[in-house]
């Protein structure tokens, strides 16, 4: 049995696609299991913010790995990693069909396959960076990463106090980042059962209307009292780098639109630089036609009934 593995943009339409390809995938006697691999979405107590699967849409489709860390803690993508391949590992000897749906490629990758992640830093280092983060600012540190590692900060978004910080603790460790950071890195290791990769896009104008239309409803949804009580609560430098976090805090809608748009845009850049991806595009298609394309891509491969 093959896992199913769906990626793309925010705001493309994945969950939707997932449940349309577990209600035909259900219609052939099969079990389907939908698993998570968001860096965000893993966050209690966020789940407006980071457009998780709602209840309604979990009565239609079990998703595991929502909603399972306090924003005040940190989850690695090794620790992810764990928590994945368990949840993969347990459907399928179970005989159900994992569809691992992922918005963050560092986080698909290490449900898939065995990732060889760099150590965590020294609790002291992560300290002392993330206080210069927040005395500091993002741009003055990655100054600081452009004359260490220039070639890691030529890909990584000044702006971006996440990644410039882990950056920072790879060089500080004697580890030379990786160009492009963790997300750039393709199919390193072997998967770790057969799998096939979908890649869910849009023509741009129109991921741009969604993605728009999204975080209006987003913010009207609450997600801004999400954030506020995640910010009294002391929420984690990991939390706080959700889409909108910052935005929301201060009542930039606005910035969070403009946030997201250059996300999406960086997610579709990495997707078109995987090998063995399916393409799937969602301009005019509805959820349904593009679960019947991947129902039909995945009967068609050995091992699997046919249509």
């Amino acid at each position: 049995m093959h896992v199913v593995a769906l990626f793309g943009p925010t705001g493309v339409g994945k969950t939707a696609v997932a449940i349309a390809l577990a209600e035909l995938l259900r219609g052939r006697g099969e079990d389907p299991l939908a698993v998570s691999a968001d860096a965000l979405q893993v966050y209690r107590g966020l789940e407006v913010l980071t457009g998780a699967a709602t209840a309604a849409e979990q009565a239609r489709l079990e998703h595991s790995l929502l909603s399972v860390v306090e924003p005040t803690e940190t989850l690695s993508a090794g620790e992810f990693a764990a928590r994945a391949h368990a949840e993969i590992d347990s459907a399928l000897a179970a005989g159900r069909r994992p569809i691992v749906v992922g918005g963050t490629g560092l986080y698909l990758q290490a449900a898939l396959t065995d990732l060889d992640l760099r150590p965590p830093p020294d609790a002291a280092v992560r300290g002392r960076l993330e206080a210069a983060l927040a005395q500091r600012g993002a741009p003055a540190l990655h100054d600081e990463l452009a004359a260490r590692a220039p070639e890691a900060a030529a890909s990584i978004d000044p702006r971006d106090g996440s990644r410039v910080v882990r950056a920072l603790e790879l060089v500080e460790m004697g580890l030379q980042p990786a160009p492009g950071g963790a997300d750039s890195r393709l199919w390193t290791a072997r998967l770790r059962h057969p799998t096939l990769l979908f890649g869910l896009v849009m023509e741009r104008e129109a991921l741009h209307e969604r993605i728009d239309r999204r975080v209006d409803e987003i913010a009207a949804g609450g997600a801004a009292e999400e954030v506020r009580r995640a910010d009294e609560a002391g929420a984690s430098r990991t939390a706080r780098s959700a889409l909108g976090f910052q935005e929301l805090l201060s009542g930039d809608v606005e910035g969070m639109k403009r946030r997201t748009r250059n996300y999406a845009k960086r997610q579709l850049t990495w997707l078109r630089r995987l090998p063995d991806v399916h393409q799937i595009e969602l301009g005019s298609s509805s959820p349904k036609l593009a679960a019947e394309r991947i129902a039909h891509i995945l009967a068609a491969q050995p091992g699997e009934a046919p249509d």
